[in-house]
């Protein structure tokens, strides 16, 4: 083979590897940024900070819910609402493990997991796991679900 076709073999070999870094150095960095904006999230959730809770929304919110049909934001402001009154300790957190993160190009990512939901009632802790799907947009540099897919309740 010409010294000439070897280098541009390698050249393309080496290119293509490079490529390969970048791609996974870019999912990489999309999960960390979803991972963090689940954790705000639910840090607000949890803490019962309702002007942080909703501000992760789009205003177009779809909420798809197995048991409780299509909602939207008003509905899940309210639900936040609610929550922050009640006395029942609800609690999320995410099972670290089940965190799946792909692109969407040029809107956002879904955050695909699954979730365990406690609450306290008649004095014991009750919890369940429960799957869901997150549709982040990042629209001026934010970060908002603007869809929402719970399941297998």
């Amino acid at each position: 083979m010409k010294s000439g076709l070897k280098y541009l073999l390698l050249t393309l070999l080496l290119t293509g590897a490079f490529c390969q870094l970048n791609a996974q150095s870019a999912k990489d960095s999309l999960f960390t940024e979803i991972a963090k904006m689940d954790s705000v999230l639910f840090t607000a959730f949890n803490n019962r900070d309702v002007e942080v809770f909703k501000s992760l929304f789009t205003e177009d919110l779809e909420f798809f819910h197995d048991k409780g049909g299509l909602t939207n934001y008003d509905h899940t402001v309210n639900f936040m609402k609610e929550v922050s009154k009640g006395n029942n300790q609800l609690r999320r957190e995410l099972i670290n493990e089940s965190l799946e993160v792909y692109p969407i190009p040029g809107y956002g990512a879904i955050q695909i997991g699954i979730h365990k939901f406690c609450h306290s009632e008649n004095g014991k802790q009750d919890c369940g796991k429960f799957k869901f799907v997150h549709i982040w947009q990042k629209k001026n540099g934010q970060w908002k679900i603007s869809r929402v897919v719970s399941y297998d309740h």
